[in-house]
């Protein structure tokens, strides 16, 4: 037995001599590359729309002599705004190739993409980095700085040859009056293709935009307005056949038409609380009542309603029965639990409401505007009709003049505008106009965004 040990142990200990006497074949060790020099056949790439097809430039490397098929090596060209480092870098990736041409349109794109403005020479860093397959051993070539000019693409949708634009619509403060009072309606011309602005949109209705204030032959508009999210966005086009389609929320709302790319974008900017006000006078339907606002959201609404007769109403925070109602509590106060408020005859009155210390007023208005050319109010107001949910009339100026809006011509229900904007503020800045005779259109019918127009006759 013991002779039987000793021999596999002699054994199995040659064989690992033997085994460890084996020559193993060295690792191959691929050598690094080199940098490839990049060459280009332009040193100014400024093209036109009718070079879209034609190749502008041609770039050209040498071998980065990898050690291996030159067939897998993989080259990426890079292209930036000069002076970023290549930290926003369009890149073309490319194989087996050691050259790349590009036709007008593409190159194109990629300077538009950068957020380059048409017909305006930028400087443009290229390179070309080299690697293996696997993207191991990335060598970067020399960089280029080439000076390069996007063209005016040809837009998806034909601008305005009038350079304006307005918006219309029962969605609008304005209503389908056209001409569409300015410029709380007219949007900015950020460039040729690119019109965009800040306007109320009610909930619901919908708009169409005019190349020319007061005219209904042309509109930029969208072909179907049931498309799921078209309130907040799509394609447009020139005299589609449906109207654009309001958000679901009433407020504040950024439009962009964008006529390049045939879209248009529409985000909310600031949206309003409301209270409804259903009564007698309008068949106690919360849906279709007259409304309170709270721009700030904090409990504080206002707002004014016409009553055509003595009437009886409530207020509610939902566009039907389900929510709160809000009746009459304690003298100036509103109650969850309280009777009908009412007003005791016709007229149009400011309604002012706060659900958080419940204080209430209703006051009856009439309109007139006061300023330098009646010297403040020691002679009398222009006093203002109410007809169709505005109050309108005649301003006849001597010379240029400062003024405001008052209510029953005193002073603690006054409106100025203080952005210049057309949009009054209570006790906003003095207004000014120039001699003359206009044609003043004075409109509360929106809760919390009140407007005026003067048009010069």
């Amino acid at each position: 037995m013991k002779q039987i040990l000793k021999t596999f142990l002699f054994t199995a200990s040659l064989a690992i001599v033997l085994f460890a006497c084996e020559k193993v074949e060295p690792l191959v060790v691929y050598k690094n590359g080199v940098t490839a020099t990049l060459q280009s056949s332009a040193t100014t790439i400024a093209p036109k729309v009718v070079d879209s097809l034609t190749t502008v430039v041609t770039f050209n490397w040498t071998n980065p002599q990898y050690a291996t098929d030159s067939s897998t090596v993989k080259y990426v060209i890079q292209m930036d705004s000069s002076g970023r480092n290549f930290s926003k870098a369009a890149s073309i990736v490319l194989k087996n190739k050691s050259s790349h041409s590009m036709v007008a349109k593409d190159l194109n794109a990629i300077l538009l993409n950068m957020g380059f403005k048409y017909n305006t020479a930028y400087k443009v860093d290229v390179r070309v980095i080299t690697s293996y397959a696997n993207n191991n051993e990335q060598i970067a070539s020399n960089v280029l700085t080439i000076t390069m000019t996007p063209y005016v693409v040809p837009p998806k949708v034909t601008p305005p040859t009038t350079k304006t634009l307005f918006l219309v619509g029962d969605a609008t403060a304005g209503g389908w009056n056209n001409p569409v009072p300015v410029p709380t309606q007219q949007f900015t011309r950020v460039d040729s293709v690119t019109y965009q602005g800040k306007f109320y949109l009610i909930a619901g209705k919908q708009y169409l935009a005019l190349p020319l204030n007061g005219n209904w032959d042309n509109k930029y508009s969208v072909a179907d307005n049931n498309k799921f999210g078209i309130a907040n966005g799509g394609d447009f086009g020139f005299n589609f056949s449906d109207n654009f389609r309001s958000p679901a929320v009433t407020g504040i709302y950024n439009i962009k038409l964008d006529f390049q790319a045939g879209k248009f974008t529409v985000t909310l900017d600031k949206d309003y609380a409301f209270l409804y006000v259903p009564g007698e006078y309008q068949s106690w339907t919360p849906s279709s009542a007259p409304t309170l606002a709270s721009p700030a959201k904090n409990g504080s609404y206002s707002g004014f309603v016409y009553f055509n007769a003595a009437s009886k109403f409530k207020l509610t925070n939902q566009p039907d029965w389900a929510g709160t109602a809000y009746g009459a509590g304690a003298a100036g106060k509103i109650s969850s639990t309280g009777g009908d408020l009412s007003v005791a005859s016709a007229g149009y009155y400011m309604i002012n409401a706060n659900t958080v210390n419940m204080d209430y007023s209703a006051t009856k208005t009439t309109w007139g505007i006061v300023g330098a050319f009646s010297s403040w109010g020691e002679n009398s107001d222009t006093q203002l009709a109410y007809a169709d949910g505005k109050w309108t009339g005649t301003l006849v100026l001597a010379a240029e003049s400062e003024l405001k809006f008052r209510a029953n011509s005193g002073w603690d229900i006054n409106m100025g505008d203080d952005g210049g904007d057309g949009v009054l503020e209570a006790g906003g800045a003095n207004l000014k106009f120039g001699a003359g005779t206009y044609k003043v259109v004075l409109n509360l019918s929106n809760a919390g965004y009140y407007t005026y127009s003067f048009t010069k006759q």
